[in-house]
């Protein structure tokens, strides 16, 4: 017999989190999430998505035994500002038993029903920040802290129970040695001279910080026309800002200003955590914190987190300055590897971005849809 329990006290919010521990002991693609970290993203006192946003956390036991988890959410700017009458779920993961799915996701339709919703997609978070889709291809490679692992069977649970595919989002690779730096260095003095462009490099945080608003306006107009976006409030944005910003090395977060001084572009980089929160656990201490700062220093792979050009911009080389930019510290850490984190299969306006790299596509999830019953 399966049994739900919804998770409230800070101890059973902690049970919720640690079971994809046991779940994926043996998977070593699977990256563990910061314990920490996700307590304070499940605090509906801390975390600024829960002003728009209400969420519930449930476990699925049998025996005593927890066997499965997930979140189901109502993000109020979504039905109320794009009249999409959605109920989400996230943060699912279960054993290989589709009863199990059954019954969790019931709690989720059981949401849905009380708000007059129509239909039910996931997995996604809270927001257009958070984690997204079930990974459909690339299981062989290794997970990243940006995004969620899961078995080949989640697929399958799903479709078996009427789901259908909703969005589509790759995840590429490609050597930093597909970077031909002649072309970008003719490019992006072109660019630069034919628009009056200058960019803004960085070598200490607390210089990046005056500037992260604007950058997070600029990116709500670039990814305004995507059909799941959800523009990132002001709150939002000193949330992800305490949050993120820490975490990246100063000189991989390029700003484009035009004459005028207003932002027309921004990228941030990462350094890939991935090993670095294997060796730590889902812990900062004692020696977590450690692990993470080397890799903040000497990781040889960078995830491109995100990138945002205004549309007037979007079509005129503005990725050369940009790269031409990355050159020069990306040979310096000894930078091999580039990762782009997942896009929209429908984004072609990123896609174009990469074209010059010859990227490699080698992961692809989706969120899956069905109208609740």
């Amino acid at each position: 017999m399966i049994t739900i329990k919804e998770a409230v006290s800070k101890a059973e919010l902690k049970e919720y989190i640690q079971f994809p521990f046991s779940l994926y002991k043996n998977e070593p693609n699977w990256i563990p999430p910061l314990i920490a970290d996700e307590l304070a993203g499940f605090d509906k006192n801390n975390n600024p998505a829960f002003l728009s946003a209400e969420a519930y956390f449930y476990l699925a036991y049998r025996d005593n035994k927890i066997v499965g988890r997930i979140t189901a959410i109502i993000n109020w700017d979504e039905v109320k500002d794009q009249q999409k009458s959605k109920v989400r779920f996230g943060w699912w993961d279960v054993i290989d038993d589709i009863e199990v799915t059954k019954a969790l996701l019931e709690k989720v339709y059981e949401l849905g029903r009380k708000n007059n919703l129509e239909y039910i997609e996931g997995p996604m978070g809270f927001s257009n920040l958070d984690k997204v889709g079930v990974l459909t291809e690339g299981f062989e490679f290794i997970g990243s802290m940006i995004t969620w692992y899961n078995y080949p069977y989640y697929k399958e649970h799903l479709e078996q129970l009427g789901f259908v595919k909703e969005k589509e989002f790759i995840e590429s690779v490609f050597p930093f040695s597909n970077v031909q730096p002649d072309f970008f260095l003719k490019a992006n003095d072109l660019i630069k001279k034919r628009y009056e462009l200058t960019a803004m490099n960085f070598t200490k945080t607390k210089d990046i910080m005056p500037y992260v608003d604007e950058m997070f306006d600029l990116f709500n107009t670039a990814y305004e026309g995507l059909s799941s976006f959800v523009a990132v409030t002001p709150v939002q944005k000193e949330y992800f800002k305490k949050k993120y910003i820490g975490f990246i090395n100063p000189e991989y977060i390029k700003f484009i200003f035009d004459k005028n001084g207003k932002m027309i572009a921004f990228s941030i980089v990462m350094p890939s955590f991935s090993e670095a929160i294997k060796k730590a656990n889902g812990r900062l201490f004692p020696f977590g914190f450690y692990h993470l700062l080397k890799a903040k220093k000497h990781s040889r792979d960078v995830l491109f987190y995100l990138i945002g050009i205004l549309p007037e911009y979007q079509n005129k080389g503005i990725t050369a300055m940009i790269f031409n930019e990355y050159y020069t510290v990306f040979k310096k850490n000894k930078i091999e590897t580039c990762i782009r984190t997942p896009e929209l299969e429908e984004n072609n306006a990123i896609h174009n971005i990469w074209k010059h790299f010859n990227p490699t596509v080698h992961k692809r999830r989706r969120t899956y849809r069905r109208d609740i019953p």
